[in-house]
């Protein structure tokens, strides 16, 4: 029961982590989008990359616990993880914006959902911010 409790207090963390991180994301994407006239899909990227800096840094000093961790080993494996979110971020959005014909946030909302509950999560548990010293493996 205690392990179920540690994952759902730590799941609740990196969920708000995650709506830390997505603020800075759309905020970037859409001043860069309305403010300078980017085009939306270089600025969905670009607010990706803003918002992905901010996760990583919470995630590991906060939601993770991983400060006995090598930051470098933790940088690189967060790098690859991140490189597949801002992908399937970018690539979702304009997706679902070309076939919907919708205003492209509406988009980036849909696509940052199913990627941060399918991808990132899973994938930052499991192993970018794995440490085998405390999980007693």
């Amino acid at each position: 029961m205690r392990k179920v409790k540690e994952e759902v207090v730590r799941f609740t963390k990196a969920q708000a982590s995650a709506i830390i991180a997505t603020a800075m994301d759309f905020i970037v994407s859409l001043f860069l989008y309305e403010v300078c006239g980017l085009n939306y899909v270089l600025s969905t990227f670009i607010g990706a990359i803003s918002g992905g800096i901010v996760n990583c840094v919470v995630n590991y000093r906060w939601v993770f616990g991983s400060d006995g961790q090598q930051k470098r080993y933790v940088a690189l494996k967060y790098l690859i993880v991140w490189t597949g979110s801002i992908l399937l971020n970018t690539l979702g959005t304009y997706l679902l914006t070309e076939l919907t014909g919708t205003f492209f946030i509406w988009s980036k909302v849909v696509a940052s959902v199913a990627v941060a509950f399918l991808w990132n999560y899973q994938m930052q548990r499991l192993f970018v911010y794995r440490n085998r010293h405390i999980s007693g493996e």
